[in-house]
């Protein structure tokens, strides 16, 4: 860890450490209100660490749930074991590399499968993501109802999740982007960098978020019909992460 004045700075990854108690990460998934549990795991999922980047390969998706959409988008994702504290009224930046690549999905269409970057919060059910596919990237911004959060009603909506395709920010099959997120619980506002580039600002956040569960995933967001999943249909993805840079600032 670094600091400077009101500032401190540290990188999590190791991802070396993976599969060990140790590990800064843990396979992702919720505990369900039957008592069971779901695991986001493809079975058949190759994990390679090179270069400190992790590295997941997930071809073809198979993993699937007909009822709970959330259960069903991410197919295989890691959570940070630490929930990032929020100093009250300061900042938090997070930053990583992502690149990806797809096998057997549609062109221009996002929402086939991509690679995920998730920051989460448990407590209220914030996500900030930035999604990255084939040939589009897009940011997320939007409240949750995940498994076992209680969802508050504050702002516009209770429930809500802002999908912003971004057509100016170029990118190609296996293409790596720079990515950081800052949360200013002060200013109540959120801000999106791509590549040295601010390419999203939201303001007047309704909630003071207090802490963030990170996320590293592949994904879909396919709508369930009629009661049954349609998000698997032989198409896979390849993500690459680098390790994470957290920057806390306090007020």
């Amino acid at each position: 860890m670094t600091a400077t004045s009101n500032a401190a700075q540290r990188l999590v990854g190791d991802f070396h450490r993976l599969f060990e108690s140790d590990s800064q990460w843990a396979q992702a998934g919720f505990p369900l209100p039957d008592g069971s549990y779901w695991e986001y795991r493809e079975p058949g999922a190759v994990v390679i660490v090179r270069n400190g980047w992790l590295q997941v390969s997930a071809v073809p998706y198979t993993r699937s749930h007909d009822q709970v959409q959330i259960l069903d988008n991410a197919k295989h994702m890691y959570f940070s074991k630490e929930r990032f504290q929020v100093p009250p009224g300061g900042r938090i930046t997070f930053e990583i590399n992502v690149a990806a690549r797809t096998v057997g999905t549609r062109p221009g269409d996002l929402y086939e499968g991509y690679a995920s970057w998730n920051l989460l919060d448990f407590e209220t059910g914030w996500a900030l993501d930035f999604f990255t596919g084939a040939d589009t990237v897009a940011t997320v911004y939007g409240r949750l109802p995940f498994p076992g959060v209680e969802v508050p009603d504050t702002g516009g909506a209770r429930a809500f999740c802002f999908f912003h395709e971004l057509p100016d920010l170029p990118t190609a099959q296996g293409q790596e982007h720079a990515y950081r997120i800052t949360y200013d619980q002060g200013a109540d506002t959120v801000e999106f960098e791509a590549d040295g580039q601010v390419v999203d600002r939201y303001e007047n956040v309704p909630d003071k978020i207090h802490g963030f569960t990170a996320a590293l995933g592949l994904m879909s967001e396919i709508d369930i019909v009629d009661g049954k999943s349609v998000s698997c249909h032989g198409q896979g993805v390849i993500g690459r992460w680098s390790p994470m840079r957290v920057t806390v600032e306090e007020a």
